[in-house]
């Protein structure tokens, strides 16, 4: 089993700037590839960015130029770094990692304010 802990969530003003978290434990010989997802207030799970073993990266044309994966394959650690927030990046992120199976992590609010 791999337990995926999501932190670095909160409320900031349009502008702002956030720094996600997500660390895996349990069971784990390789993290082949991690991302975050989002689902905002009425809508579907999206693909936000993710970032394979190797460091490749991928991301949705909305957050592309404002948002940076990266990770830290010595801590199994994937971080989002969040700039230029957006009233409509509002939603509740999730980390997701492949570790033979899919994880998923419980998830933490990101509020952004006009």
């Amino acid at each position: 089993q791999v337990q995926l802990v999501e932190s670095g969530g909160g409320l900031v003003q349009a502008g702002g700037s956030l720094r996600l978290s997500c660390v895996a434990s349990g069971s784990i010989f390789r993290i082949n590839r991690m991302a975050w997802y989002r689902q905002g207030p009425g809508k579907q799970r999206e693909l936000v960015a993710r970032i394979d073993y190797g460091g490749g990266t991928d991301y949705a044309d909305s957050v592309k130029g404002r948002f940076t994966i990266s990770r830290n394959n010595a801590k199994n650690t994937v971080y989002l770094q969040m700039n230029s927030l957006l009233p409509e990046d509002t939603a509740v992120y999730y980390c997701w990692a492949v570790v033979f199976s899919d994880y998923w992590g419980q998830g933490t609010q990101v509020t952004v304010s006009a």
